[in-house]
């Protein structure tokens, strides 16, 4: 099967210490898993992803349906962790669309088949409604794991790739699909597909998919760029987008709004001969909960997650 993701080259790579970030303990997001924790120091659930641990294992970090069936039995068992099949995510976010649109079938037709017939033609607007009103309007996929909702290289069920980019179904492909229709130089689309990253959010539990889900949204923007422009992206830009991808692709206990397993340990780091281990003070042992943190870039401001929910 082919590799889906790859953690050791490419973009994913050269952006892994921002996209390992957790913005709300401005350290690092935690593994939050036990499924690693036979390879020793720094891959225990509580213990924050480590930059040169990640490299030296990068082969680890890979889609579900890339895992051993006996390590995605005991996730779903441990985690309740299930991928959504792309065909049930495309009649979902067809739903969202509709009522958007106020029209069904707007992007592509669901076939009896599971299969869907794309919508070769120019999508139009209700009277009232811009394309530009469409790419801001704020989309949220809870529990995201690899992100299926938002975006679709692969089938996450089966671990097929999904091309051309037309046939793509989650919800910010169809706004970057919005932009590249509608965009009529490289500086509005540039413009315009950040505020498309800017308006779409997730968040997930376990670490390892976190982090899947944050290099899927990083690879399919070098997808559309790279389709529409015929060339790669500067490394400005790609930090641009990291940057909006890791504040709106968060680590997060859905139950309690919090991080998960409360205030992180030290990230990891290769003790020298003469350091030893410092002894864990009451706090530590007894870890308090701090709240999610997200961004609203139209504010420009840092906020609460539950404040969010409460308005």
């Amino acid at each position: 099967m082919e590799k889906l993701i790859d953690i050791g080259s490419g973009p994913v790579a050269s952006f892994l210490s921002i996209l390992i970030k957790d913005k709300s303990t401005r350290n690092n997001i935690i593994w939050a898993t036990d499924t690693y924790q036979e390879l020793g120091l720094g891959f225990s659930d509580t213990e924050q992803m480590n930059k040169k641990l990640l490299f030296l294992h990068s082969e680890i970090i890979k889609p579900r349906i890339q895992k051993s069936q006996e390590a995605q039995a005991e996730r779903t068992r441990k985690k309740a962790e299930v991928f959504t099949p792309a065909w049930l995510c495309n009649l979902m976010n067809d739903h969202c669309d509709e009522e958007w649109f106020g029209r069904s079938d707007v992007f592509n037709t669901a076939n009896d088949d599971h299969s869907w017939t794309v919508n070769e033609d120019r999508i139009e607007f209700p009277e009232g409604k811009t394309w530009q009103q469409y790419v801001d309007s704020r989309r949220l996929e809870i529990t995201c794991g690899e992100a299926p909702y938002l975006v679709s290289r692969y089938d996450v069920s089966t671990g097929e790739p999904i091309c051309p980019l037309r046939r793509r179904i989650g919800q910010l492909d169809r706004k970057l699909r919005i932009v590249d229709e509608n965009a009529t130089d490289y500086d509005e689309w540039v413009k315009w597909v950040i505020r498309a990253f800017e308006a779409s959010y997730g968040y997930e539990y376990q670490g390892d998919n976190l982090l899947i889900a944050r290099a899927n949204l990083l690879l399919t923007f070098m997808d559309y760029y790279r389709d529409r422009w015929e060339m790669d992206p500067d490394q400005g830009l790609l930090k641009q987008i990291a940057n909006r991808i890791v504040w709106n692709i968060w680590q997060m206990d859905g139950l309690k709004d919090t991080v998960p397993l409360g205030k992180p340990r030290e990230e990891y780091h290769q003790m020298s001969l003469f350091e030893t281990v410092p002894e864990m003070t009451e706090t530590e042992e007894e870890p308090g909960a701090i709240p999610c943190r997200i961004y609203n870039w139209r504010s420009n401001e840092s906020i609460l997650f539950r404040d969010l929910k409460e308005d």
